[in-house]
């Protein structure tokens, strides 16, 4: 029997004797009950309200039904959500449940001045692609784009952020510097194309302590990868040492970030670093005798025959001065597998073998973090033809990841998902079906019966409620 479909009815294929018909009537349903759980995030931390003071607002206020308080949270709160593009939202603002996260007063937007408008509580796309392009110089004089975003103050929220999460000041932090690609499928301002890569795209800046993003900073991909990292680091150094002045900082990158401008900096400024280097000859054969001994080792065990040597080296004309090298000599059933890393902590500090496998190896969790942020939080989104639009969309995303990431550390840990990735929380703890009703003194939020996750919720929702709002 064919299934049918009617304006009112759809007939789906039959179960035994049973009749599986469906109907859109089942009122105000939201896929996104579990974002309440952001929305708690939020009301604790503050963390989206702190943004949208970052923004520079030129309307004029008697005619503003979305402050840009509302707008930045329908935003982030969505890209959270996993609905990646501005298109979305011409749907979404009509969702009684989002406009409730928030904070719409009115979330079911029938009291919208224009008859059009009524029963839509949220901002459409033009209204969201009016902020992400407003130029960086815009004024009251501007017709349309009025709301300016100031980078500085959003650069030093993430850092400011990153701070307050510490209950007392830590001895020592690693911050862990990469930048990756973000293609690009148009004209964009700043495009080049990236030869090892193979493709036009940008180049993002990022550095993370931890989980923790504090830059997240877009580039042009005709330069290279460690361009402006020093900027950065200055800025982000500078912030920690006003509020943590004793705290010892660690600097770990791969190869890409073996500059001796980097290295320079970090050992004037009194941060430490381990970092990657490129192999080449000399280097090579300053392990010559390690790897024979490896090789001998894997022929005798058919197992990895790895072995480490702790030495000085300089190059002949980039470096500045001498520096401390482990370099790994490993034979694999492959070959040889030689590795080197330069680092300013001494051997009484670190071995050479525990430097480099235990400290230095742990910076691969950092790709794990760029892939969150890129890939479950659509950072990659950067389409629109100016530069600084796109970094608008970045920093969207980045604290996109920052909210989710809050609820991962101030709520998840201790329980099944206390190192759960991002689309996972989302897929386990904010996609739940819930009917919205909305009366004059409530709303009303029911939660699927056939949840499968509700007792982790509950446990979720239990902590949060333990942490004090934030005024």
């Amino acid at each position: 029997m064919k299934t049918q479909c009617t304006a009112d009815q759809l007939e789906f294929h039959a179960l035994e004797r049973r009749q599986i018909v469906g109907k859109f009537d089942g009122g105000e349903i939201s896929s996104d009950g579990g974002s309440l759980l952001l929305r708690e995030v939020e009301r604790r931390t503050g963390l989206l309200g702190r943004l949208s003071r970052c923004f520079d607002d030129y309307r004029k206020a008697e005619l503003i039904e979305h402050t840009v308080e509302s707008l930045v949270k329908q935003r982030v709160f969505a890209l959270a959500l996993g609905y990646e593009d501005l298109n979305d939202h011409e749907t979404l603002r009509q969702d009684t449940l989002l406009a409730a996260v928030c904070d719409k007063g009115d979330p079911t937007g029938n009291a919208r001045q224009r008859e059009q408008d009524k029963g839509k509580a949220l901002a459409g796309k033009s209204t969201l692609n009016r902020l992400e392009l407003t130029p960086r110089d815009a004024d009251e004089t501007e017709r349309y784009k009025k709301i300016v975003a100031n980078s500085e103050a959003i650069d030093t929220l993430l850092v400011d952020y990153f701070l307050e999460s510490f209950e007392s000041p830590p001895q020592e932090i690693v911050l862990d510097v990469d930048a990756t690609d973000d293609p690009l499928h148009g004209h964009q301002e700043g495009r080049f194309f990236h030869g090892y890569y193979g493709c036009y795209c940008y180049l993002p800046l990022y550095i993370f302590c931890g989980e923790q993003l504090l830059c997240a900073r877009l580039r042009e991909s005709g330069q290279d990868g460690a361009a402006g990292t020093v900027e950065e680091l200055a800025r982000i150094v500078e912030r920690i040492r006003a509020r943590w002045p004793r705290v010892r900082i660690i600097l770990r990158g791969d190869s890409g970030f073996c500059r001796d401008s980097i290295m320079t900096w970090c050992e004037g400024h009194g941060v430490d670093y381990v970092l990657g280097i490129a192999k080449n000859d000399r280097l090579k054969a300053a392990i010559e005798s390690e790897m024979a001994q490896a090789k001998a080792l894997y022929e005798t065990t058919q197992q990895p025959g790895r072995l480490f040597k702790d030495f000085r080296y300089r190059t002949r004309k980039t470096w500045s001065c001498e520096r401390r090298v482990v370099g790994k000599a490993e034979y694999l059933s492959k070959g040889e597998n030689p590795r080197f890393i330069v680092t300013s902590l001494t051997d009484d500090e670190y071995s050479a073998c525990a430097l480099y496998e235990e400290f230095y190896c742990a910076r691969g969790d950092m790709e794990n973090r760029i892939k969150e942020q890129q890939l479950c939080m659509f950072a990659d989104r950067t389409s629109t033809a100016l530069m600084h639009s796109n970094q608008l969309r970045l920093y969207f995303s980045s604290f996109a990841y920052v909210l989710v990431q809050s609820l991962r550390r101030l709520a998840l840990t201790g329980t099944e998902m206390a190192n759960a990735q991002c689309s996972t929380i989302r897929l386990k703890l904010f996609k739940i079906g819930a009917q919205v009703r909305v009366t004059v003194r409530k709303v009303w939020i029911a939660f699927s019966e056939s949840y499968p996750y509700r007792q982790l919720f509950q446990q979720v929702f239990d902590k949060l409620q333990q942490i004090p709002l934030r005024c």
